[in-house]
């Protein structure tokens, strides 16, 4: 009986799609001459029509509208017609029937009268994951052909996040702007029409500032209508965008907690540990692991690995819960992608969790993945997880499967092998086998690879793309002279546009080239107004890090500062202080900049921030806040603002010290020699604002060396501050015309990559030393490790020149 009415009902169809059945109709209604006739042919044949017919109503009845001129009334006349609800109906009932031809036209059609259909229908499409269809395509062009007359932001914003992956960077320029006009014209509580604008930009993988803030100001104001699914989302487009606001944080944290008791089912309070856990403070964190502990039996394997993500977030020290969710992720291995196993593997090794069942069981099915991957991306998360792991090894069949992909492999991927060859080279030196000369090789390939890849490209932007995540030891090494001089290639292609990201790249290679910085002064005085105030911070991190004055320094840096300045209540805290600490190093304090951050309210609120951080950054912001200051009190005494770090750099100290090293301690003993013993020299001195420099000594207006009165210094142990209270400088303490110097030793990180040019934090240290009395004898590490004193009386010379000068002894 089903076969019977299955053949009848095709047959139908069949029969349907005949031509001759067809053209009665449509030539009815090729000859009518207004709406309210089609509109009449419809009701009368709706139980027979076609999709075909449907189609052609639809054409027809725009026709018609294309020849009026009162053509918005008209059409709102035509959308409130009764047979247009039945035709509507008709079109939804038969779409199933529709080809793609006839379906997209019905479609194109529909949105003349209601831009909210072909949302819709783009929404159907995506939950489809039809991203890449046909039809998707349609829909976009569509959209780009009318993009000008949409009104409705609504329905914009969801045709956006469905046709994303379609858009040209053009496309996407043009639907930023256009969001932006319709921007105000939204009720301020429409929160999914924002979410719907983040993850379109999210998507496209662009942090458009002015549209993220708009957006957070309209999640700012619901927060107390924000689930926690909705508040996750958020959380996770901002994490993909790199788009950090601590307001927003900070709001939705308090919102977070008081969920913590409603939700005692596994699949919804995973989802509050994984977004509240990594910005809790420690008695909430507490409460989530225990609670998440007691429901970890009943965990999924999807479920486990959102909480072992959080939990290396979250920096977490429970071991019960690491080994309990390392159980759950153990038995159920198999079931996870390459780059969900890759997460499991770093996540785990920063948890430092140690299990050598698990890790061998990781290893193989890694490798077994890799054997069978073709796809350039699956191949480098599978080799990068493997390198990770605590014996990293590769086959021969492992190093041929890259080989393979080489040609096809950008930049990062490129990276990414090299770093993952580089440490089986280093454990092959613990662990010798005989693939390390093949990886050797493939190394040389690599080279190969990426000198050819920059050599071919004449696109700056795209470049940019590439460059944004680079570092490591192999680009230093081999890449970047090549990457600078393809920079220097296409320099008159830098614009307000993607200055931000080549500053940012030039700040974390320390390479200086000062044609391109001098290029990227030049556009932001020539293009501040085109530039999103945020990315300032960028722009003047590599003249910071560089120790580099660019022509018109002032001008530029006032230009910033100015265009910052309205900005500064937006900023979070911690980049303030950072920007502050950058342009300390250049000499540069703008007053309004100081008085924002030293003060009681400012500083409050960088305390709520510091209980939000992972704890490597918290601590890296709170040394920034103390430098910041120790500059401005030493460099800026006319702003009265007091130092207010004595017990942080006391506890600082007290941990950090350690034993002097090798070249340290040679040092040491020859300054002792030179001299006249041990008890003219000290090591490892903390300065008044806390300085610690290698050897103090003090030479009296004859230039003789002063011995200390008493001699206590043992190496190894916390540096000594003998100049008493650290907050004052006490220069009457020395003998008439002594002079107090201070003897540093410095390594290759003081100086820029290329040239021995001191970097800023070394030039600051110098001036701050000088400030309060000193004279600097810096020695560079290409000066005391060269040929020339490959000696020890080599050396023993040089010391005495830089200490007492020509004829000193």
């Amino acid at each position: 009986m089903l076969r019977l009415r299955a053949i009848c009902s095709f047959s139908w169809r069949v029969l349907r799609f005949r031509p001759f059945g067809c053209e009665p109709l449509i030539s009815q209604m090729d000859k009518c001459t207004n709406e309210e006739q089609l509109f009449d042919l419809i009701e009368e044949n709706k139980a027979i029509i076609s999709e075909e017919e449907v189609g052609c109503a639809f054409n027809i009845l725009w026709q018609f509208q294309k020849q009026k001129t009162g053509l918005l009334k008209s059409v709102e006349c035509i959308r409130n017609h009764p047979q247009f609800l039945t035709l509507y109906n008709l079109t939804t009932n038969k779409m199933e029937l529709m080809n793609d031809d006839n379906l997209v036209n019905v479609l194109y059609q529909i949105q003349q009268f209601d831009m909210n259909v072909l949302a819709k229908f783009s929404t159907c499409l995506a939950d489809q994951h039809l991203y890449f269809s046909p039809l998707m395509g349609k829909i976009a062009d569509i959209v780009s052909k009318n993009l000008e007359t949409i009104q409705d932001l609504r329905s914009l914003s969801v045709l956006m996040v469905s046709i994303s992956s379609l858009t040209s960077q053009r496309f996407q320029e043009q639907l930023v702007k256009k969001t932006e006009l319709l921007f105000d014209t939204i009720d301020s509580s429409q929160v999914n029409i924002a979410r719907r604008i983040v993850q379109f930009l999210r998507n496209i993988k662009y942090s458009y500032y002015p549209l993220l803030e708009r957006c957070n100001k309209v999640f700012l104001s619901n927060v107390n209508d924000l689930d926690l699914d909705f508040i996750s989302k958020i959380f996770s487009l901002y994490h993909s965008l790199q788009f950090h606001n601590f307001e927003f944080i900070l709001i939705t944290k308090k919102r977070l907690i008081e969920m913590i008791p409603l939700f005692d089912q596994p699949d919804t309070f995973v989802k509050l540990f994984v977004v509240l856990g990594p910005v809790a403070g420690p008695e909430e964190k507490k409460q989530l692991e225990s609670t998440i502990l007691l429901m970890s039996e009943e965990l999924t394997s999807q479920q486990a690995l959102a909480v072992i993500g959080a939990m290396e977030e979250m920096e977490s020290r429970n071991l019960r819960l690491i080994k309990k969710i390392a159980s759950i992720l153990h038995k159920n291995l198999e079931n996870y992608k390459p780059i969900e196993l890759l997460k499991i593997t770093q996540a785990l090794i920063v948890l430092h969790f140690q299990s050598k069942e698990f890790f061998v069981k990781l290893r193989e099915l890694l490798l077994s993945y890799l054997k069978i991957s073709v796809k350039t991306s699956e191949i480098s998360i599978l080799v990068c997880a493997i390198s990770k792991l605590p014996s990293p090894h590769l086959d021969e069949v492992g190093i041929s499967r890259i080989e393979a992909i080489l040609p096809q492999c950008d930049l990062n991927d490129l990276n990414s092998f090299a770093t993952s060859v580089l440490r089986w080279i280093h454990y092959g030196h613990v662990y010798p086998d005989n693939t390390t000369g093949k990886q050797l090789k493939l190394l040389q390939k690599l080279d190969h690879y990426g000198h050819q890849r920059l050599q071919k490209y004449n696109n700056l932007n795209s470049l940019c793309e590439e460059l944004k995540s680079l570092k490591g030891d192999w680009f230093s090494e081999s890449l970047l002279e090549e990457t600078v001089a393809t920079l220097q290639r296409l320099v008159d292609e830098i614009n307000y546009t993607n200055v931000a990201g080549i500053a940012y790249f030039i700040s974390r290679t320390n390479y200086l080239n000062t044609l391109l910085l001098d290029k990227i002064a030049s556009v932001v005085l020539q293009q501040i107004e085109k530039i999103h105030p945020f990315a300032i911070f960028a722009i003047i991190l590599p003249f910071s890090t560089l120790n580099y004055d660019p022509p018109q320094r002032d001008e530029f840096f006032g230009t910033c500062i100015q265009h910052l300045n309205s900005y500064l209540s937006l900023l979070d805290p911690l980049r303030v202080v950072f920007l502050g600490f950058f342009l300390a190093t250049l000499e540069y304090f703008p007053e309004n900049l100081l008085k924002t951050i030293f003060n009681i309210k400012f500083l409050s609120r960088l305390d709520s921030q510091l209980e939000i951080l992972y704890s490597t950054l918290n601590r890296k912001v709170q040394f920034r806040l103390m430098e910041l200051n120790r500059a401005v009190c030493l460099e800026c005494p006319e702003y009265q603002i007091p130092w207010f770090h004595d017990r942080f750099c006391q506890q600082l100290y007290n941990k950090d010290i350690g034993s002097l090293n090798g070249a340290q301690q040679q040092i040491y003993k020859m300054l002792a020699e030179v001299l006249g013993g041990t008890n003219c020299v000290k090591a490892s001195v903390l300065t008044p604002y806390y300085h610690p420099i290698d050897f103090e000594c003090i030479l009296d207006k004859r230039k003789k060396p002063l011995p200390y009165e008493s001699h206590n210094i043992t190496l190894g142990k916390l540096p000594e501050m003998h100049w008493g209270s650290n907050t004052q400088i006490v220069g009457s303490r020395l003998p008439p015309g002594a002079e107090r110097i201070a003897l540093e030793f410095l390594d290759l990180r003081a100086f820029c990559r290329n040239i021995p040019h001191l970097k800023g934090k070394s030039a600051m240290k110098k001036r701050h030393l000088e400030i309060l009395g000193y004279r600097v004898i810096q020695i560079p590490h290409l000066e005391w490790n060269s040929m020339a004193l490959s000696t020890k009386n080599a050396r023993m010379d040089y010391l005495r020149e830089r200490i007492f000068g020509d004829g000193k002894s």
